[in-house]
């Protein structure tokens, strides 16, 4: 009796066991059935958010709230914009008046104020840092969150000024015994180098972002036509022996002018002439688009690993569509976006890019989707662009558009 009392227990035991392991195994098959069912729900809905342009609408609107009507935003109240400059790095919408750069964030709220000698100014910025100079003047200064870095008088007076997003500076200057003279920085302050060009005129420069080079776009306007050039220097030998520090120098088609150049990733160098972009690394030198073969209204390089350009195409009488191309230089993938109306004008920064309708701004990114759209009742007088923020200014104020 007492072993046949112990062999029931252990089958109850033994068949509670199996019963656990089974409810275990149905809850283990029902999780992953659930998980496959959201799977293809995720699929789905992402496949008609991308190819159905009324869905996208839909969600965009109900779902993500990316739309932002006047009134709706953060303002920053400007009373009297006269003589005061406004721009956008990071995270911070920076106005600049009577010397004192007031840094504002998404909130509105100015988080910090700093005395810098620049009543005009010309700026750069990447990542989390902010260069400006006095336009024409020697003052020049590198700012990162709310503190200044550091501050430098220099010879000669500023036109451009560069940086890339380590913090590394390259400056134009014009001189009394050369026409151009360009002087790079470490991110302390440190003057690493000077280039002197006596017969030929810097348009631009670029730091790439592994800090190796220098690239120097200048034109020689002496001949018939102009003579558009790019030298590549090495930084590294350019401190120690600057006569050999040249390692690479692209010649373009003669009458080709030179515009804009901007380092991306791998060291591909996006490269935006009056005619056509190219990209250039190491010893190829590829044609991008020709501006000639359609019909761009807008066109811009700087942007993370991005050239942009836009063109018109009728949808009826009198009515226009924007497609934006977004074509990537190191891979040359491309990406699509088509919006209704024409665009007035354009604002790239990092991967944003924001499209002025007029009385409506889109903000899109590199991917080609829609981040926020803001609409308006009067026209927008200008808009800037930082990392994570985008300021659209009125005459007499400024709303905040969180990126």
């Amino acid at each position: 009796m007492k072993k046949t009392a112990k062999t029931d227990i252990t089958k109850m035991v033994g068949g509670k066991a199996m019963q656990i392991e089974i409810d275990k195994e149905k809850k283990k098959k029902l999780l992953i059935i659930i998980s496959v069912i959201i799977a293809i729900l995720i699929i789905i809905i992402l496949s008609f958010y991308i190819g159905n342009k009324e869905f996208r609408t839909f969600f965009d609107r109900y779902i993500f709230r990316k739309e932002i009507t006047e009134n709706n935003a953060v303002t920053i109240d400007i009373s009297d914009q006269e003589g005061i400059g406004i721009y956008a790095f990071d995270k911070y919408i920076t106005l600049l008046n009577k010397n004192k750069l007031g840094l504002y964030t998404t909130s509105g709220k100015k988080e910090y104020e700093l005395e810098i000698n620049i009543n005009d100014a010309i700026y750069a910025s990447d990542n989390r840092f902010l260069v400006m100079a006095q336009k024409n003047g020697q003052t020049l200064y590198q700012i990162s969150e709310g503190n200044i870095i550091w501050q430098k008088e220099i010879e000669g007076e500023i036109q451009k000024v560069n940086v890339n997003k380590n913090g590394y500076v390259s400056v134009i200057t014009a001189g009394n015994l050369h026409k151009t003279i360009i002087i790079a920085f470490s991110p302390q302050g440190k003057e690493l180098f000077k280039t002197y060009l006596s017969t030929t005129t810097c348009i631009d420069t670029s730091i790439s972002n592994d800090n190796k080079t220098l690239a120097i776009a200048e034109i020689n306007t002496t001949g018939t036509l102009i003579e558009s050039s790019i030298k590549i220097i090495s930084i590294e030998k350019a401190q120690t022996d600057p006569m050999n520090s040249v390692i690479e120098i692209y010649q373009s088609q003669s009458g080709s002018l030179i515009k804009n150049i901007e380092y991306q990733d791998k060291n591909y160098l996006s490269c935006m002439y009056d005619n056509e972009i190219r990209r250039i690394n190491k010893e190829q030198n590829e044609k991008i688009i020709s501006f000639p073969e359609e019909k761009i209204t807008f066109a811009n390089i700087k942007l993370d690993n991005y050239i942009i350009y836009t063109t018109e195409k009728s949808s009826g009488l009198l009515n226009s569509n924007t497609q934006v191309t977004l074509t990537n230089v190191v891979t040359q993938k491309e990406n699509i976006y088509i919006t209704r109306g024409a665009t007035k004008s354009i604002r790239t920064h990092g991967n944003h890019i924001a499209l002025n309708l007029g009385s409506e701004i889109h903000f899109i990114t590199t991917n080609g989707w829609l981040t926020r759209k803001y609409t308006s009742k009067k026209e927008v007088k200008d808009i800037v662009l930082g990392d994570k923020i985008a300021g659209v200014i009125y005459k007499d104020k400024i709303e905040i558009v969180n990126l």
